[in-house]
């Protein structure tokens, strides 16, 4: 139990499921152009279906603010035991407070789980302005981190401005790297694919012809073509790819699938690749809102060439491009995306840790590593196969 905090006329309470909350509350709280993964049904069906809970290392602590009556503020906040499923790696940060003789574990994190995608983590009123909200959300993390004796707290990609407003409260900034589609006002596939220098159009003319030599379509279902029954197929892709590799872990459950495409399926897209007997061989599970795409997972159950690159990036380019959607979010790590036409893109996050000596360290070594961040952007920008607006127009 934390005990009562009350800042500026607001009340902090800290809830152990979102589904305290109403939906309406919670949803009030978005902007129009705000991540879908902040929403309150998205957030219940990780809870419901038992992937974000506190056996699995994720203990639900949302923090939500209420004045009047009225809530102002809402943050997706879990107590870890582990640091699984987060994307903004900090397991050096653990093992130098091991050897310091500091409990780094629990901690918390303003987060959505399993999904590093940016968007708010500062849910706020129209009436309060985004200085007050960190004020409120810096308050709210030091008296759960002490009430509950944890060792940091972690907003884990914020949008740049809250995170710029963590930063004023006191909070330490951190810096990291993916790779985004933007729209510059293609036309057309072709449109987008003129923009490459000649030899790399080429070849990616070349992995996109391989879908019809392989006789696979590749279709997008959505909203009322989707089926909570196809969720056993969409957790059986999602288990092709975590279980390939070492490090792969199975956050997500059927029932999470099952309960997307029961309560949130118009926020889903299912692109599938299928074969000419009808059968799906690949596929990829995608998220839209607004103006935004997100591609979340994927997994084959054959191995054909370049079929990731055509379920997973070519094909929802076009299609984006057909529906004047601005930016796609393929999802974190691969530098083999910038091959492809994707712009590394800066993401962020904050962080407030108690003792003294570790912050210290801690606050070192990002000064360091975002020197090295930045330097990779530019270089990643100067080696990107896209030739910039305004430089020359020649076959390059």
């Amino acid at each position: 139990m934390i005990q009562p905090l009350t800042v500026d006329g607001a009340t902090l309470r800290v809830l152990s499921s979102v589904d305290e909350v109403s939906a309406s509350e919670w949803d009030a709280l978005h902007s129009d152009e705000d991540s879908p993964f902040v929403e309150h049904t998205f957030l219940s069906c990780l809870e419901r279906s038992g992937c974000a809970t506190r056996e699995r290392g994720w203990t639900p602590s949302h923090l939500v603010w209420s004045r009047g009556g009225e809530v102002v503020l809402a943050m997706p906040a879990y107590e870890k035991s582990n640091s699984e499923g987060e994307f903004v790696f900090d397991w050096g940060w653990a093992d130098a407070a091991m050897r310091a003789g500091i409990e780094y574990y629990p901690k918390l994190v303003v987060a959505v789980p399993f999904t590093p995608v940016t968007g708010r983590r500062l849910l706020r009123a129209s009436g309060l302005s985004l200085d007050d909200a960190a004020k409120l959300a810096l308050a709210g993390i030091r008296q759960v981190v002490s009430q509950r004796k944890l060792s940091s707290a972690h907003v884990l990609f914020p949008r740049a401005d809250e995170c710029e407003a963590l930063e004023r409260q006191g909070m330490a900034r951190r810096e990291g790297v993916q790779f985004h589609w933007n729209n510059e006002g293609y036309r057309s596939f072709d449109d987008f694919l003129a923009r490459f220098q000649a030899k790399k159009r080429a070849a990616l003319k070349r992995e996109r012809a391989q879908v019809a030599k392989d006789a696979l379509r590749i279709e997008t279902l959505r909203a009322d073509a989707l089926d909570p029954s196809m969720a056993p197929e969409l957790y059986r892709l999602y288990r092709t790819t975590v279980d390939k590799f070492s490090w792969g872990r199975r956050y997500l459950n059927e029932a999470f699938f099952r309960a997307l495409l029961e309560r949130w399926r118009h926020r889903v897209e299912f692109v599938r690749a299928v074969d000419d007997k009808g059968a799906v061989i690949a596929g990829a599970f995608n998220a839209t809102r607004g103006a935004r795409l997100y591609g979340r997972y994927w997994g084959a159950f054959e191995e054909r060439p370049f079929l990731h690159f055509n379920v997973c990036y070519y094909h929802s380019i076009d299609d984006a491009i057909a529906r004047g959607l601005t930016v796609f979010e393929p999802g974190a790590g691969g530098e083999h995306k910038l091959a492809r036409g994707f712009d590394p893109t800066c993401t962020y996050s904050a962080h407030w840790i108690e003792d003294e000596r570790l912050d210290r360290a801690v606050r070192a070594f990002l000064a360091r590593e975002v020197v090295a961040v930045r330097a990779a952007v530019e270089r990643e920008l100067a080696e990107s196969p896209l030739r910039r607006k305004g430089a020359a127009q020649g076959e390059g």
